[in-house]
């Protein structure tokens, strides 16, 4: 396999100092896969290297990997010891899908694995039982009304909420977005690089269009980058990361008191606007750039008249 530098082959979820070289080399190989077999982005790869990272460190902590060693006690402790502070079923969803995975990986390397998988139990997890957590109409004014000209960059963080509000783009596909990405005259938006591998064409909606405009003719600063958003820093030679939008947007809603936390409650909000003014899951699933329809079906609960015309009566009633 053709060699890659450790600072592009791996997603920065640990470094030499949190893991010994022989951990540390056995993730490099590890995410290589995930990457190139697997084609994973670059956050999923991140929460599975880390699981897998902690787990060969509880066993293998000062000593030379060998799986054939890791017996299904290893991994019922491990499970144990990390769920104890957060006993959530999105927690340990999220540590039993990382370890599965490395599993699957150590097969395909030829290691028995059976008996440690067969020990990895699904956590009660009820599908599509909470509603998505979306910006009310009353909070996303005055989110939008917040950007005021005495803070220090207004037009900038108007511009990436509008991006998130108007056309559902995650925090990754708002700082990947380039000056050649937008066509003005048609008034579409070219995303590439996004969360499924794949481009995709989006309508770019009149207030979004103004805000991103608005921001690049009178706030962005001169720089030779093709990147839309750059952060306000010497020299302007880098995009803003993923990162670095969440905070914006988060710092936002601390501003003025919201108590959300994730930047996703406004790309819920975009949903939900699509769902309530009529368009179809299949439309919504299609803007939202999802790989399956089944991820749209949580906001089918949304929709209170159609799934109230498919109610059934209570039994005894005269309904």
């Amino acid at each position: 396999m053709k060699s890659i530098s450790t600072r592009r082959a791996t997603p920065k979820a640990w470094s030499s100092e949190t893991f010994s070289a022989h951990i540390t080399d056995e993730l490099r190989r590890y995410d290589e896969h995930l990457r190139d077999v697997r084609g994973l982005a670059a956050g999923t790869r991140k929460g599975r290297l880390y699981v897998a990272g902690l787990l060969l460190r509880q066993k293998f902590k000062g000593r030379p990997l060998n799986i054939s060693r890791l017996q299904a006690d290893d991994v019922r402790q491990f499970l144990s010891s990390q769920l104890e502070a957060r006993r959530t079923a999105s927690n340990a969803s999220r540590y039993t899908a990382a370890l599965r995975s490395y599993f699957r990986y150590r097969a395909i390397c030829g290691d028995s694995v059976v008996k440690l998988t067969a020990v990895i139990l699904n956590p009660v997890h009820w599908k599509l039982a909470s509603l998505p957590r979306a910006l009310k109409p009353d909070e996303i004014e005055l989110l939008l009304n917040s950007f005021t000209d005495d803070l220090r960059w207004p037009k900038r963080g108007y511009a990436i909420i509008r991006c998130a509000l108007d056309m559902g783009l995650r925090s990754c596909e708002i700082a990947n977005l380039k000056i050649s990405d937008i066509d003005w005259r048609t008034g579409i938006v070219t995303l590439r690089g996004t969360k499924s591998l794949r481009q995709d064409i989006l309508p770019l909606p009149m207030e979004a269009g103004q805000a991103l405009a608005d921001y690049l003719q009178n706030e962005r600063p001169r720089t030779a980058n093709t990147s839309i958003f750059v952060p306000y820093l010497g020299g302007h030679d880098l995009p803003m990361t993923a990162g670095a939008v969440r905070g914006v947007i988060r710092w936002a809603y601390k501003r003025i008191g919201l108590k959300h936390a994730r930047s996703h409650a406004l790309r819920h909000a975009f949903a939900c606007r699509l769902v309530e003014n009529g368009s179809s899951l299949k439309e919504v699933a299609d803007l939202l750039r999802h790989r399956s329809l089944s991820t749209t079906l949580i906001y089918a609960k949304l929709d209170t008249p159609k799934l109230a015309a498919v109610a059934l009566p209570w039994p005894g009633s005269t309904s």
